[in-house]
């Protein structure tokens, strides 16, 4: 309703109004033949008709924006069609003429449209720009106000950074305060935060007998005092009528004004920063941000400096642990030239310690040693995972030979890795210990085994003959004496029982020293044993082999032959399996041997230790892997089987 009478009130849209109905009088000569318009500067009446119309389609823009338009656009075309469809008789000429006047009058609302849009862009930007401009003329005076400021904290922080002790710092600093702010004395305290105390390190302008007076101040005595405590500035205009004050020296010194900023750290309050003026000064809001600003480096600086104190006794400390460690360690770079090293390297390797920085460490490794030290970098800088500590060997100056085991690591610097660290223990003794013991064990074990060999041959020489002439004799007996029935069937049950004996001492035997291993090998060895669970435990089994077959040392097949009887034998007392696979794969630098079952399974802990929880099959079977120098897993859980892999290495 306001719109409309808003629409009443303005004379635009009486004009408009106005002139529409003289357009539609001009349109309609027929209907209205008192109204004619002559040819006027080479325009016919009905082109005049329609050039009127688009001046007030376009007027009707220009006025009421687009609505405004398009409303007296539709008008026009209503009047328009009314003649074209009912009155005129060139029906097709007259809506080619109207369809003319509708698409020139959109393109006119819309050039008048986008016209008024962006001069209200301009408009609307040159407003912004206004603003900017009053916002930039008020961020150059705040910059020409912070100059001065900044250029003093550039200069604070620059003394900062080129001085090296705390003491030398404060002082500066302090002058600098004094000096731009422009005020008769500067008092620097520190926190001694065990006895909860101020201590006055740095003090212009001020009295020695003042500064010995303020000194010790307690936490929350005093302006200071409350400032260490709370954390907050202070602003003091007349110190010697404000009831903190807790020392006369302050009024005989004739300090007025004062304003008291914390040393802030980390959130910690490690000191404070006292401006003070003899009488009363007024201190503005640029001095006391300044003033906050400076406290605030100053805490840092302080901080910084307990740090550096602290770095200086830790690294102190490390360079004593690194020169009296017992383990060699030293550092190189990517090149491989040793940059640093501790008396334990030198005495490791034979060499001087001048002898060996700058050396490159390959100098002092097997050609072996050299591919595995690069493949520990390599793997190092490209992040992959690596099994640390490793094995090395090192030639010593003397000739002999150090094993050692290593762990090397990445040193770097701002995240970007700059060399590589090495830690190494000689284990040269333990590792022949190991050796001589590992001898021991495979002498004692070649000892059981002939001893194996030995009592099979007699059981199968002495008892096993003699136990199959006593069932020949049987048999002669019952073969002979058919008229005694209860005799017969006596030793017929005699007889069975020394057949089973047999049987059982032959397999006996077998356990004992396999001759298909002896005479044929390992595989076939394997195979027997699979062939043996099948007939005798209906366990379905089968051996797999992959790869180019080769033959091992007798002492060595004989271990492995070993290992899988235990595994076999467990598959056939304690699993439950109905199947059963081993599988033997050669490789160039190994052998992999792989027993799997279907069978319940077990709970298995691969830290226990396997001779004290009762395990004594799988402890012979863990020892015999370590004499092959090979490894041996165990993977079961419950309900999924078991499986066991014994990996022996080629070489």
């Amino acid at each position: 309703m306001k719109g409309l009478l808003s629409l009443l009130h303005n004379w635009h849209s009486w004009i408009i109004v106005v002139l529409l109905f003289i357009c539609i009088l001009l349109y309609y000569p027929e209907q209205f033949p008192v109204v004619k318009v002559s040819p006027f500067l080479g325009f016919r009446s009905h082109s005049i008709e329609r050039i009127l119309f688009l001046f007030l389609i376009a007027l009707s823009g220009a006025v009421f924006r687009l609505r405004g338009g398009i409303v007296c656009l539709g008008t026009a075309l209503a009047v328009m069609l009314l003649k074209a469809l009912w009155l005129s008789p060139y029906r097709v000429e007259v809506l080619s003429e109207t369809f003319t006047v509708a698409a020139i009058g959109i393109l006119a609302n819309w050039w008048l449209e986008s016209r008024r849009r962006e001069t209200g862009r301009r408009e609307q930007a040159l407003l912004k720009l206004d603003i900017l401009r009053r916002e930039l003329h008020s961020y150059i005076k705040i910059i020409t106000e912070n100059e001065k400021r900044l250029s003093i904290l550039h200069s604070i922080t620059k003394t900062i950074n080129e001085s090296f002790t705390l003491e030398e710092i404060l002082s500066a600093v302090a002058g600098k305060i004094k000096e731009a702010v422009g005020i008769d004395g500067v008092l620097i305290f520190l926190l001694d935060e065990q006895e909860r105390k101020l201590q006055l390190k740095v003090y212009h302008g001020v009295s020695e007998e003042f500064a010995h007076q303020v000194d010790g101040l307690k936490v929350g005595e005093g302006f200071n005092g409350w400032v260490a405590e709370t954390g907050k500035p202070c602003l003091i205009e007349d110190s010697t009528a404000d009831r903190r004050l807790s020392r006369e020296v302050v009024k005989r010194e004739g300090i007025g004004s004062q304003f008291i900023v914390p040393l802030n750290s980390q959130n910690k309050v490690v000191g404070t920063l006292c401006a003070a003026a003899r009488g009363v000064r007024y201190f503005t809001s640029e001095e006391r941000d300044l003033l906050t600003l400076i406290g605030a480096e100053l805490g840092v600086a302080v901080q910084k400096a307990a740090f550096y104190d602290e770095s200086e006794k830790a690294r102190a400390s490390l360079r004593e642990l690194f020169e009296k460690a017992h383990d060699a360690i030293w550092v190189h770079d990517f090149e491989g030239r040793i940059l640093t090293a501790n008396r334990a390297t030198s005495e490791l390797i034979g060499y001087e310690l001048d002898e060996l920085i700058g050396e490159k460490v390959s100098r002092f490794l097997t050609p072996q040693g050299v591919e595995l030290a690069k493949e520990v970098r390599q793997k190092l800088l490209s992040g992959d995972e690596i099994e640390q500590p490793y094995e090395q060997v090192f030639l010593r100056k003397d000739g002999a030979v150090a094993i050692v085991t290593m762990t090397t690591s990445l040193l770097t610097e701002q995240g970007k890795p700059i060399a590589f660290q090495n830690i190494a223990r000689d284990v040269t003794r333990e590792r022949q210990l190991q050796e001589d013991l590992r001898l021991y064990v495979r002498q004692i074990t070649q000892a059981h085994e002939e001893e194996r060999k030995r009592i099979a041959r007699e059981l199968h020489d002495d008892s096993i003959q003699s136990l199959i002439a006593l069932s020949r004799q049987i048999e002669g007996i019952i073969s002979n004496n058919v008229e005694l029935p209860e005799a017969q069937t006596c030793l017929e049950g005699i007889q069975e029982k020394i057949d089973k004996i047999i049987a059982g001492m032959r397999r006996f035997i077998r356990d004992l020293r396999p001759p298909t291993l002896e005479f044929l090998g390992l595989l076939p060895a394997l195979r027997e044993l699979s062939s043996q669970l099948k007939e005798e435990a209906c366990i379905d089994s089968e051996v797999c082999v992959s790869g180019v077959e080769r033959h091992l040392a007798p002492e060595d097949e004989l271990l492995i032959y070993r290992v899988v009887q235990e595994a076999i034998r467990n598959v056939w007392k304690h699993s439950g399996a109905t199947k059963s696979r081993v599988a033997i794969e050669f490789s160039t630098d190994k052998i992999t041997v792989t027993v799997n079952d279907n069978g319940k399974g077990f709970t298995f802990n691969e830290t226990s230790d396997f001779i004290r929880s009762g395990k004594t099959g799988l402890a012979g079977m863990q020892e015999r892997a370590n004499l092959l120098r090979g490894k041996l897993s165990i993977c079961s859980r419950p309900g999924s089987g078991t499986r066991v892999v014994l990996e022996v290495p080629s070489d």
